[in-house]
């Protein structure tokens, strides 16, 4: 988690806030150019803004923040700039909230923001499998066309004999692929 505020009082009530066990660890900066410096250097679940600062509004850094992999931002600004800063970001996922606000509703927002990184964070999981299962896609049709091309063999019959080349060898499909590639790969050269 990284904290941006130059108030005192919006650090200790935030400290205060947090269960040391889920928002772990904590950075703090207390201007917007040292903020995205530590973007650069690492990454964030949970980046929250204390609005203004003394080097600039904050607006922009939540909205760059937001776009980055994975990273919540909850933007606190005053309650008369509440609503029009809130139109602003939230169609980009920034959160914001009103100050002055209580611990409570402090408590209720970390916890939100919490969820929504569990959420995202299950997203990218399932993302992750999904790009895997479509890299394995592609191996096992190369491989197939190369069992087409080299062994004269129809479609059906370069799948079967992967897919019995995985059973046979207790092997994922993808590994007996990367095999035929690299075999009439080597005969190319």
């Amino acid at each position: 988690m990284l904290i941006v505020s130059a108030a005192e009082h919006i650090n200790r009530s935030v400290s205060e806030a947090m269960n040391p066990l889920r928002f772990f660890p904590v950075r703090r900066t207390s201007s917007i150019s040292a903020a995205q410096r530590l973007t650069v250097q690492q990454s964030f679940d949970l980046i929250i803004i204390d609005a203004p600062l003394p080097d600039d509004a904050g607006l922009r850094f939540a909205l760059d923040t937001a776009g980055l992999d994975g990273t919540i931002v909850l933007l606190i600004v005053n309650a008369a700039q509440h609503q029009p800063v809130n139109a602003k970001v939230s169609p980009y996922g920034v959160f914001t909230l009103a100050k002055p606000f209580s611990r409570q509703t402090l408590e209720s927002a970390l916890m939100w923001l919490a969820s929504a990184r569990e959420r995202i964070r299950n997203l990218e999981k399932k993302t992750v499998s999904i790009e895997e299962k479509m890299e394995e896609i592609r191996l096992v049709n190369r491989a197939k066309w190369l069992l087409i091309e080299h062994r004269q063999m129809d479609e059906s019959s370069a799948h079967r004999y992967i897919e019995k080349q995985a059973m046979d060898s207790c092997a994922p499909r993808r590994d007996i692929a990367q095999d035929i590639i690299a075999a009439y790969s080597k005969k190319k050269r």
